[in-house]
């Protein structure tokens, strides 16, 4: 669990439905499962100012009850889990998907580009917030039972996820398998306690009736709009039905939602709504509140289990869409760890650990309170699921080439409800929305200028390099020296002569006996096949053009990747393979074409810090040569 990008390699092909189906509510439902704890409390916040009457409750849980339908079960179970990229989902696999898609229409390539790494970046916002409100709720529970917790609630919650951070370093394969039977016992125990008090108030259950829905969200005058930025809670963690459906497959992810998940939320919901009816005070804590007093602890420790299956959910999912944007050019290299020998898929950046504790902790020490993390997390929530809607609409049009009117009948509701709750949950920027936009903003600005950055880069690279081809064939006609062994060099451009070649021939006046031209390219492809990894191209001279092709999702890994060359006639030795790289000094322009000043600085800062690209490529470092090159940007 401790990262997504490549489960599926190893679920799928061994595991039966059954067993997929168990294993994907805990990682697929730990979020939106968990949603109960604080939904319903917020959605009938007094501050609102919509009297707590059983209409109201009955119009509440009426509008829980469809976002549900409509968001989850119609626009991501019935929709968006079409849309995969290679059997993969998730945003920045739907921006390749949609962007490979309006190829035809270039026009539309920069807008969805920036609309998606946008969206990818509000997704961080997630993944801050869903730990910390999560386990905050959960943690609140205490307090039910008495008030002498209360000032222990921020220090024990922050300590709860400090633990999660620092087990990420070990691997979370182990406590993984526990995932699944845990979130069904959660599950099961949602809906027990709401059959319970369905049971002792059964006229919840005309809240059904959609009519109610409509008048609650219409009666109330501009207090039905706020309070569509408390609903749409019951819906977060539904982006990790489409995250997720490579790893299990959309079977199962369907299964688990129609058989248990939403079963349980829907009765769980209106148990607490017919508890606030029979007992309007017990919106204090209307989820603890609906189990029987017996039940209070067992439930608090249930519910931060649940909670750390949710977080740890959102933390892997961090984990992979890092990775994700360091192979499609919008982060730089960072130290990936793969924490498990027989599953590659379980990664840790340290990087990225690190930085999500602190943030994840000072949200919870500065807000203090789940009602408070409430109103920051539903923008980060809604712009992410606009964000995919949006996309969603490009790849069904222009991929899938469904009629026009078609297309828009598909995702303009979906927009609709998406924007509404969006501009609801913008209400809140006040009191705590701020936070993930602030937070979407930064994240934004550091993947764009990477991304710019890079294509200056190589743009300067290309107007100071030699056509390989030409320069092969001149020295060719002098007497260089050749040395035994194979020299590969690694460059992103593979028409232009090397730097480190030039670098090499300057200072030791001699050619390896065969020489080895590498590019890798990271495709908008989830996944690329073994056979169409490697392409190879005999330039003469003894000199190879070599091309290796990874998707987004795979594990970068030359040597093996190089291995791939025997069966297209370059037999090559390991012990007696050097690599040579260039190292890259990035400088800060005067300014002129480009980025701005502050946005060279930082592009250079990256650059310095950007991971080791021996260990990015598995390449063995007691066979790499670095030469430097100095690049003024």
């Amino acid at each position: 669990m401790a990262g997504r990008y490549a489960l599926r390699p190893v679920f799928a092909p061994k595991q039966s439905t059954a067993a997929l189906t168990l294993l994907a509510l805990g990682v697929v439902y730990g979020d939106i499962g968990t949603s109960p704890l604080y939904a319903v409390k917020e959605t009938f916040n007094p501050e609102h100012g919509i009297p707590l009457t059983p209409d109201n409750i009955v119009g509440g849980l009426s509008t829980l009850f469809w976002m549900l339908t409509i968001v989850v079960t119609l626009k991501y179970v019935t929709l968006v889990l079409r849309a995969d990229n290679r059997g993969e989902g998730g945003i920045m696999a739907l921006l390749a998907l949609a962007s490979s898609s309006v190829r035809k229409h270039p026009q539309w390539t920069g807008p969805l580009l920036a609309l998606g790494v946008f969206g990818a970046s509000l997704f961080y916002g997630d993944a801050v917030l869903t730990p910390a409100i999560s386990v905050l709720s959960a943690v609140e529970g205490l307090e039910v039972g008495t008030s002498a917790f209360k000032p222990y609630i921020v220090p024990l919650a922050t300590g709860i996820l400090a633990g999660l951070f620092l087990i990420q370093r070990h691997g979370t394969g182990v406590v993984g398998l526990l995932f699944g039977p845990v979130c069904a016992v959660w599950f099961g125990s949602l809906a027990a306690a709401g059959v319970w008090n369905i049971a002792n108030n059964p006229q919840i259950l005309v809240a059904l009736n959609p009519v109610h829905a409509l008048g609650f969200m219409t009666g109330h005058g501009f207090a039905s709009f706020v309070v569509l930025g408390s609903v749409l809670l019951a819906i977060t963690g539904a982006e990790a039905l489409y995250a997720d459906m490579g790893h299990f497959g959309k079977k199962a992810v369907r299964l688990a939602w129609f058989g248990l998940v939403a079963p349980a939320l829907v009765l769980n919901y209106f148990g607490q709504g017919a508890l606030l009816i029979a007992n309007p005070k017990a919106l204090e804590n209307p989820f603890y509140l609906s189990y029987p007093s017996w039940a209070l602890y067992p439930m608090v420790g249930l519910a931060t289990a649940a909670t750390v299956i949710a977080s740890q959910a959102t933390i892997s999912g961090a984990y992979s869409i890092t990775l994700q944007a360091i192979q499609l050019g919008y982060l730089p290299r960072m130290n990936i760890r793969h924490t498990s020998a027989a599953t590659f898929g379980q990664i840790y950046i340290p990087a990225a650990n690190w930085t999500l504790l602190v943030v994840v902790a000072a949200a919870v020490v500065g807000f203090g309170s789940s009602t408070r993390l409430a109103s920051a997390y539903g923008v980060a929530v809604m712009g992410t699921m606009l964000v995919t809607t949006f996309l969603t609409f490009f790849v069904i049009r222009y991929g899938w080439r469904y009629p026009l009117w078609l297309c828009l009948l598909a995702t303009g509701f979906f927009m609709l409800i998406d924007s509404t709750l969006f501009a609801a949950a913008l209400l809140k920027i006040h009191d705590g929305g701020w936070f993930p936009l602030v937070l979407g903003a930064a994240v934004f600005t550091v993947m764009t200028t990477w991304h710019r950055g890079r294509v200056l880069l190589f743009e300067r690279l290309r107007d100071s390099t030699v056509p390989l081809q030409p320069f092969l064939d001149s020295v060719s006609r002098e007497p260089i020296m050749r040395v035994p062994g194979t020299a590969v060099f690694l460059t992103a451009t593979p028409d232009a002569t090397p730097h480190a070649l030039l670098h090499s021939l300057k200072h030791y006046k001699v050619f390896h006996e065969r020489m080895v031209f590498l590019t890798v390219e990271f495709r908008d492809v989830s996944w690329v096949p073994f056979e169409e990894r490697v392409h190879c191209e005999r330039l003469g001279h003894e000199c190879w053009r070599v091309r290796i092709r990874y998707g987004f999702m795979n594990r970068p890994d030359i040597p093996q990747a190089l291995e791939l060359c025997g069966a297209l006639g370059l037999e090559l030795e390991p012990m007696e393979t050097s690599f040579f790289l260039s190292r890259d000094k990035i400088v800060p322009g005067a300014g002129g074409e480009g980025m701005a000043a502050w946005r060279d600085r930082l592009f250079a800062a990256m650059a310095r810090n950007a991971g080791n690209i021996t260990d990015f490529f598995n390449i063995p470092t007691n066979r790499v040569i670095e030469l430097g090159t100095r690049v003024e940007i």
